[in-house]
């Protein structure tokens, strides 16, 4: 059985190089491994390093880039009977990291499924107490829903072809292929709590907020009757607020998180209530910004 690793890849030559050690170095049960680089436009080393690792590498334009359509496109271009997904900004946590991602579907008790997530490096506090939240460490084989993160993610190949990412959402492909999945009774998640990385997200503010705006609005799609009204924000701008502080005295290291917190939980409630606000076509400026944060023309 051969086992694709797709990575969409934009400027990632940081932690590149240690994310494909990684998975060299990743325990297997008699399956083969390929990996395969997705890469919407690289102007640092990126490709070089792909290319050393002996990783197949494709392309897609920067013009044509959605999230969704950049999976679908790295799908079809792999050849595995099991489609992994991982951000070019995680790293592989244990050596087991694949094998068990992969286990529920290679067991038939689930068809997607999707592993922990830890901070480091230059995540931010309280996106690492989001992470501690909704990467527990307990599993769930199979779970209720379809709660999913293509960061670290596995889905069977005929659930992919049958189903395909939707290339117009603006994020959240995930969910929405998860959620058509498992109304349509075509398979089931499952949560990998053994199937750890690190996520390393190294963004501005404006870039945390852009992420959370266009997260938002994908939800509206996905989960219409979801509404983030002003009050609702505010309430819980402030509740994660409370948690973060609580969490940072408790280690601590109030005195060197509290602006940091502050300037999280503001980018992430902020832009999360544009994005539910948000009903109109998407302009060409706006889609640059969701997903080219950091590239100019």
């Amino acid at each position: 059985m051969l086992v694709s690793i797709v990575i969409r890849t934009l400027n990632e030559q940081r932690h590149l190089s240690e994310l494909l050690t990684s998975i060299q170095d990743q325990e297997t049960d008699g399956f083969s491994v390929e990996s395969v680089v997705i890469d919407s436009g690289s102007t640092d080393d990126t490709l070089k390093i792909a290319s050393s690792f002996g990783c197949r590498i494709t392309h897609i334009n920067r013009r044509e880039f959605t999230f969704g359509r950049s999976l679908n496109m790295g799908c079809e271009f792999a050849d595995g009977q099991i489609l992994v997904f991982v951000s070019g900004h995680c790293i592989t946590a244990s050596r087991v990291w694949l094998k068990e991602l992969i286990r529920p579907i290679r067991t038939g008790l689930a068809q997607y499924t999707y592993g922990k997530q830890v901070g480091r490096d230059t995540t931010k506090f309280s996106e690492v107490k989001l992470f501690e939240k909704y990467f527990p460490n307990d599993s769930k084989i199979p779970q209720e829903g379809f709660f999913v993160n293509n960061a670290n993610s596995a889905i069977a190949r005929e659930v992919w072809e049958k189903l395909k990412f939707d290339e117009f959402v603006t994020g959240l492909e995930d969910m929405e292929l998860a959620k058509r999945m498992v109304d349509g009774e075509v398979g089931l998640t499952a949560y990998v709590s053994e199937a750890p990385v690190y996520h390393i997200h190294d963004e501005t503010w404006s870039q945390t907020e852009s992420r959370y705006e266009r997260e938002a609005i994908a939800l509206q799609k996905i989960m219409p009757e979801v509404h983030v009204h002003s009050w609702t924000a505010f309430r819980y701008f402030w509740a994660g607020i409370g948690v973060d502080y609580s969490a940072a005295v408790k280690q601590g290291i109030l005195h060197r998180e509290w602006l940091s917190i502050l300037k999280f939980r503001a980018a992430q409630f902020i832009g999360t209530y544009r994005g539910n606000h948000e009903h109109r076509m998407l302009s060409r400026t706006k889609r640059e910004r969701y997903y080219y944060p950091s590239i100019k023309d």
